[in-house]
């Protein structure tokens, strides 16, 4: 996995434009923006923050740093459109720079983090970076859950191979922090081309694949931080918003459903049953998480709840799928 670090950050003289959605984001406002406009050896930047309809305290908030940022006010929600697909429009419209910076609003950026990610993004001629935070946990279910989107990751498709292939497939994403030229990203139709999607990360730079550009994920936990969720219930509620989408249907949702079972739950079964076969699958899953854990700067020792987390997992999907079915999943108060 590329690493993005500070050390190999350098004066970026190319314009940069910081996009930043915010729906009801009050508690997120003021160390989001800050960490923002403290981005150094960046020559001509700024910072750009989307007011989405908020109903809370969002927008006095925003208005607190004056002229140092410009705050774009949300149009309504046309129905064909996803949230953030439309918000990520808007704010790519009014902005004419050459990298375009999508950043959520729960990310916290070191002064470097941009110029870094950027400077290995020009080093490899890469047309899109995906750099993936550090994921902050604090409740227990954040503990359970959060460290398998990387475990994932780094299980199931080999990074580097996945840089070069040309296979929409095999490409991922993570949509905390995406930086695109604006070049690519106008030639394939910017998010109009992807506007009804919940996985928008994913989708957008599969996108990018299919239009012979070329990107990819980058370790970047040693210069940017993300809490998704700061409770228990926002967890549930974000991940149900998705993971019916995650695996890409039906089909893929079950065969990701058994492999999860077979790798993760039977070996635990078996080891309780004194299976020797059953312990060293068990073994070799526990390690893999170890190993990403260190890789990735996360708590080592929830390795060892890897079973129950897998048991939450498939619980959420579960979960996710019956409020599809039942037209009930719901994001920051809209229906999707």
């Amino acid at each position: 996995m590329r690493v993005v670090r500070a050390a190999g950050s350098r004066d970026i003289t190319e314009s940069i434009a910081i996009l930043i959605p915010m729906r009801n984001e009050e508690r997120n406002v003021t160390e989001c923006v800050e960490s923002a406009l403290a981005s150094t050896q960046l020559s001509n930047f700024s910072v750009t923050v989307l007011n989405d309809n908020s109903t809370d305290q969002t927008e006095r908030l925003l208005t607190d740093f004056g002229p140092r940022i410009k705050v774009l006010q949300g149009a309504a929600l046309p129905a064909e459109w996803m949230g953030k697909n439309f918000a990520l429009s808007q704010l790519s419209e009014r902005s004419g720079a050459e990298f375009l910076v999508f950043s959520d609003a729960d990310v916290r950026l070191t002064p470097k983090a941009i110029s870094s990610s950027v400077a290995l993004m020009q080093r490899l001629n890469w047309d899109y970076i995906s750099p993936y935070p550090r994921q902050v946990a604090r409740s227990f279910a954040e503990l359970l859950i959060q460290p398998l989107l990387q475990w994932s990751w780094m299980s199931s498709v080999i990074l580097r191979i996945a840089e070069k292939s040309q296979r929409p497939s095999t490409t991922i994403a993570n949509g905390q922090l995406f930086i695109v030229r604006r070049s690519a990203y106008e030639e394939i139709g910017g998010h109009e081309n992807i506007k009804n999607e919940v996985l928008d990360d994913m989708e957008l730079a599969r996108e990018l694949v299919r239009h012979g550009f070329r990107g990819g994920v980058a370790d970047a936990s040693q210069v940017v931080s993300c809490r998704m969720y700061e409770s228990g219930k926002e967890l549930i509620e974000g991940y149900t918003k998705s993971l019916w989408r995650a695996f890409g249907g039906v089909s893929g949702t079950v065969l990701a459903i058994l492999i999860l079972t077979w790798t993760s739950l039977t070996p635990f079964y078996g080891a309780l049953t004194g299976s020797l076969l059953a312990c060293g699958g068990l073994v070799l899953t526990t390690l893999s998480r170890v190993v990403v854990a260190i890789r990735t700067r996360s708590n080592v020792w929830l390795s060892l709840l890897h079973p129950l987390a897998i048991l939450f997992l498939l619980l959420l999907i579960a979960l996710s799928w019956m409020k599809k079915r039942n037209g009930t999943l719901q994001w920051r108060g809209r229906t999707i």
